[in-house]
């Protein structure tokens, strides 16, 4: 859906971050050097980056008033 503001696991803020990374990645950059340049070291914060499914666009359809 909405990528989280905060890691589910430690609690470190990487909200953010979301547009950078998915930008650089679709420009064509390996995203473990993203993640590591944009800071995120800990494995609990990058899997929150690296497994997150846009879905937004699809749901929000089924929000719309007919």
């Amino acid at each position: 859906m909405i990528i989280p503001v905060r890691c589910f696991t430690c609690g470190k803020v990487i909200g953010h971050l979301w547009r950078t990374y998915i930008e650089r990645v679709r420009a064509g950059e390996d995203p473990g050097k993203v993640l590591d340049e944009l800071g995120v070291k800990r494995y609990c914060c990058r899997r929150m980056l690296l497994s997150h499914v846009n879905l937004i666009e699809e749901v929000v359809v089924y929000g719309r008033k007919v």
